[in-house]
């Protein structure tokens, strides 16, 4: 529960600040304690893919980016009521589709009755890799590992071309 209340505090934080180093800075800070939640959740694969790419990778993007821009956000011209709107519709719809879950850790979940087994017994087989974990995040669900890595990357190579550019405009 501390742990979530700090993400809390942060997020609240978050949304007030004007300055957007702060707001990086928080951003990173919330990511490891999300990666903190994780380990806790036995989740310790995941977590270090969070401390990696959410406090680490998008940190070092988003400072590389904010060196491009102003250290302040600009007070919008009016009050953004729509995405408001759309943010609180969507976070509602969220939550609503989050009611018909099973119990967090229920053991007769369909995941842990039918995917789990199956992953435990056929891995091995059906992709020759070992390590069950691997198997899962390479072979099963490898176009979504692939997709986040395509991501990762087109980011970096973003901001990569944009100092580049910006380094340029400074040398005319």
């Amino acid at each position: 529960m501390v742990l979530l209340t700090m993400m809390a505090v942060l997020t609240l934080a978050i949304a007030v600040q004007r300055n957007l180093f702060a707001v990086v800075v928080f951003g990173s800070i919330y990511s490891f304690l999300m990666a903190t939640v994780l380990v806790a959740l036995d989740a310790v694969d995941v977590a270090m893919t969070e401390a990696s790419v959410g406090a680490g990778m998008s940190t070092v993007l988003l400072l590389g980016a904010l060196y491009l821009v102003r250290g302040d956000e600009v007070k919008p011209l009016r009050r953004p009521l729509v995405p408001l709107a759309v943010a609180i519709v969507i976070g509602a719809a969220l939550v609503y589709g989050t009611l018909g879950l099973p119990a967090f850790s229920d053991p007769l979940a369909p995941i842990h009755t039918h995917v789990v087994p199956r992953y435990l017994a056929e891995s091995l087989r059906e992709t020759g890799v070992p390590n069950v974990v691997t198997s899962v995040l390479a072979s099963y669900r490898g176009y979504d590992t692939l997709g986040e890595t395509t991501v990762v990357f087109t980011a970096g190579a973003g901001v990569i071309a944009l100092l580049r550019r910006r380094r340029g405009e400074a040398r005319k």
